[in-house]
């Protein structure tokens, strides 16, 4: 596994080694010694995730400000177009975004330490969507910014209007929204 730094520090996009012949293939999808190798962070993951979306389908711009989650996401089926918000007032990069397509079939994974908003856009018919997190699920410390902030102005490939949540319709404007130190 090799790892290829992004525009935003610390957010890392982990490529594996994938061993194929015409009967398939075999990944290390995750190795701790690896990973921290890569990214300096021991232990750490408590909750695995899987969701399963349709085309179009938009989740986020979703973060927790107590017990904020580092995030190892994949994709296994399908694709998408996964973003990450820094969203630590003391970062160079403050306020910027990273994109970059995950899918099944470049198996590449992204690695976004906490104090960054996550969501993804579903660019297949459906996309399986795996994540492995730093810290557990807190809903009462859930935070959510709109997808369409003008001011992270983030280039969605989109063909029209996503399906979005509820709950993510009312996201926050970003200059509004809590933020990490």
């Amino acid at each position: 596994m090799r790892a290829v730094a992004t525009s935003l520090e610390g957010v890392l996009v982990l490529e594996p080694t994938v061993f194929g012949d015409d009967r398939g293939f075999f990944f290390e999808s995750f190795n701790a010694r690896r990973f921290e190798e890569l990214t300096g962070l021991r232990g750490g993951f408590v909750q695995d995730n899987h969701s399963r979306s349709a085309r179009g389908v938009l989740r986020g711009l979703h973060y927790q400000v107590r017990q904020p989650q580092g995030k190892l996401v994949r994709v296994v089926a399908g694709e998408v177009f996964d973003v990450a918000v820094d969203l630590r007032k003391s970062s160079p990069t403050f306020g910027k975004w990273y994109g970059h397509r995950l899918s099944a079939e470049n198996k590449s994974q992204l690695w976004l330490p906490a104090g960054f908003a996550h969501g993804f856009v579903v660019l297949s018919e459906c996309a399986d969507f795996l994540y492995k997190t730093t810290d557990y699920w807190a809903p009462e410390h859930e935070r959510c910014i709109a997808w369409n902030d003008p001011e992270l102005a983030i280039d969605w490939p989109l063909a029209g209007e996503p399906r979005v949540s509820a709950k993510d319709a009312q996201g926050t404007a970003f200059r509004d929204a809590e933020v990490f130190p």
